[in-house]
């Protein structure tokens, strides 16, 4: 499964990453580089620099991840996005189930 979520700046990203694979709520977290969102907030048009996170975990992992993400992210509702995986290589896949494995 891939996991997306948008920081408000490196150091959050950084913090954030550390902290899901340490927990061992996924496995791989590339932090991209800072792009410019643009979304209505609360009636109005706004433009925000943040930093997206590209989070691999397992369908059996996604909720103790979405509590992690949910706990230290700073905004009031933050973008977490669980896309499910058709494909991909299978020693890769079979490495992101052993690194997030509990315990």
């Amino acid at each position: 499964m891939l996991v997306l979520t948008n920081l408000p700046d490196r150091d959050a990203a950084e913090q954030l990453a550390n902290a899901v694979i340490e927990q061992k709520v996924a496995a791989c977290v590339n932090i991209l580089g800072a792009c410019t969102s643009v979304y209505r907030w609360h009636g109005a048009v706004e433009h925000a620099g943040e930093i997206p996170l590209l989070i691999k975990t397992t369908g059996a992992r996604y909720a103790a991840l979405e509590a992690v993400i949910r706990r230290l992210h700073p905004y009031e509702l933050p973008e977490i996005i669980a896309v499910p995986l058709a494909q991909g290589l299978p020693g890769y896949l079979q490495w992101v189930a052993k690194e997030t494995q509990e315990g």
